[in-house]
């Protein structure tokens, strides 16, 4: 969740995707537009960046390597791509740092949610835990099944945790209690340096990243 630091100009508090497409390219860039209403992304430092790739990289060759052997599933791993929600329009869309999504039957389409397996984040020291947990919930709304979120540490050029999470809709509360949120994601993976050999995971397909893969 990051992006080059430019000049923020004064913009109305909604856009629709025609008047985003006016603007320069290093300033729409910056801008998610959530039903219309313009969030801008955050600045983060070179290493939000390398860990994207690597991410990507190994995401990738997992993905290959299960479509090498499963011969009739097709999938893409993107970094830094729009996933636009409803079945039309696009002034409603989140950007995340990487993603997994089904092949589309044709090129340069609009990837929608319904398209998206695995969205994830490589969280900067300027983001806030309010800008996630509202981005989290913005892709379990969606209906995307899998959500990482990457942690680096402060200290050194280095992945800190990965977390894990599943979109989940069924909520055991008491009577009259009504969630926040009517989907929400649930922990069910978490892998760090010093207790694993990499991370091990069976969805959305089979991953096996070693750290090593992973190192700035």
């Amino acid at each position: 969740m990051s992006t080059p630091s430019v000049q923020r100009p004064d913009l109305p508090e909604f856009l629709t995707w025609e008047e985003l497409e006016q603007l320069p390219e290093e300033i729409a860039r910056q801008i998610e537009l959530w039903e219309g209403r313009v969030v801008w992304l955050r600045r983060g430092p070179a290493e939000h960046q390398e860990f994207t790739n690597l991410l990507w990289n190994g995401l990738r060759g997992c993905a290959r390597q299960e479509m090498g052997a499963r011969p009739e599933q097709c999938w893409r791993v993107h970094t830094e791509t729009n996933i636009f929600f409803g079945r039309s329009g696009k002034s409603d869309f989140v950007t995340p740092d990487f993603l997994v999504a089904r092949c589309l039957p044709e090129p340069y389409q609009d990837l929608r949610a319904d398209d998206v397996l695995l969205a994830g984040e490589v969280l900067s020291p300027s983001n806030t835990q309010t800008d996630m947990d509202a981005k989290r919930a913005r892709y379990a709304q969606g209906g995307i099944p899998w959500y990482w979120e990457v942690t680096l540490r402060p200290e050194r050029s280095e992945i800190a945790m990965i977390r894990a999470f599943a979109r989940e809709t069924t909520h055991e509360l008491p009577a009259g209690v009504r969630p926040l949120y009517p989907a929400d994601y649930r922990l069910i993976g978490k892998w760090t340096p010093g207790d694993s050999e990499g991370i091990e995971i069976d969805f959305p397909f089979p991953i096996r990243i070693p750290w090593s893969d992973l190192e700035f």
